[in-house]
């Protein structure tokens, strides 16, 4: 059995066009650096807003597991889809009582498990419940199965990102930041083993603001205006984050930015 692990993280995929990225671009990601597993963020997936069972279905022939954040809730039949499919992830930290679970254990092919723990912040977000006091209760229950424990935090201030970081260093092999769709540069293994990136960023139409259609967002700033927003189909953009961890400590080993962007989607 191997002494290592190693997953890939993909970014918020954002609609159609970001399913097309992911189709095209993950093959030879996976080829080059054959992770043990592969995550994603799901919860734009439907529409740019959103995750619909359909949708999760066929992201779940390409992934392996896929973790969400406060747009899970925008589709009504997520709601259903939540109970039924344990590879989606909702934040953790939500009150009780909500459809789904915050935690996955995944067991790779050679045998290794990998906890994977969704949370959710609250600076400029919904009041849920503390992320921090969530986290060390999950990652005490998920200790007792597995060193290698992977947290999605999908939050908005990079304040409250990198303090996750840092309050969880030696606790779990990486945080990886979501939800702003904005690739940071700040990838990092901190000194007591864990692995993290401020935001790990988005998949999706590469000529867009956030993976939403320029033409669309200016005019929602242009004009202070409510305006419908549909995901960008201009370009594309692979945005991953590939880590290495000793599956027996679960200290991160290596830490890399893997991105493909392209101005064009390829097909004529």
């Amino acid at each position: 059995m191997p002494d290592k692990v190693s997953f890939l993280f993909l970014g918020d995929i954002i609609g159609r066009p970001g399913r097309k990225a992911l189709k095209k671009c993950l093959p030879s990601v996976i080829e080059k650096y054959s992770p043990s597993l592969v995550i994603a963020n799901g919860e734009n997936a439907a529409g740019g807003i959103g995750i619909t069972e359909e949708v999760g279905k066929e992201l779940l022939t390409e992934v392996d597991v896929l973790t969400s954040g406060n747009h899970i809730w925008d589709k009504k039949e997520a709601l259903v889809y939540l109970q039924k499919e344990p590879r989606l992830l909702r934040p953790a930290n939500y009150p009780p009582g909500n459809p789904g679970k915050g935690t996955h254990v995944f067991e790779t092919r050679s045998g290794r498990q990998v906890a994977i723990l969704n949370l959710q912040g609250r600076v400029f977000m919904e009041p849920v419940d503390c992320p921090f006091r969530k986290a060390d209760e999950e990652i005490e229950k998920l200790k007792a199965i597995t060193p290698v424990i992977i947290v999605d935090f999908h939050a908005e201030a990079t304040s409250e990102k990198q303090a996750m970081g840092w309050h969880l260093d030696g606790k779990v092999s990486a945080v990886v930041g979501t939800h702003t769709h904005v690739t940071t540069a700040d990838e990092r293994i901190l000194p007591q083993g864990t692995a993290f990136i401020t935001d790990v960023g988005m998949v999706g139409g590469y000529n867009s603001v956030i993976g939403l259609r320029r033409d669309q967002a200016l005019k929602r700033f242009l004009t202070a205006r409510p305006q419908r927003f549909e995901p960008s189909k201009e370009g594309i953009f692979f945005s991953s984050l590939f880590v290495e961890v000793d599956a027996r400590t679960g200290k991160a080993l290596s830490i890399k930015r893997v991105f493909i962007a392209e101005e064009e989607d390829g097909d004529g």
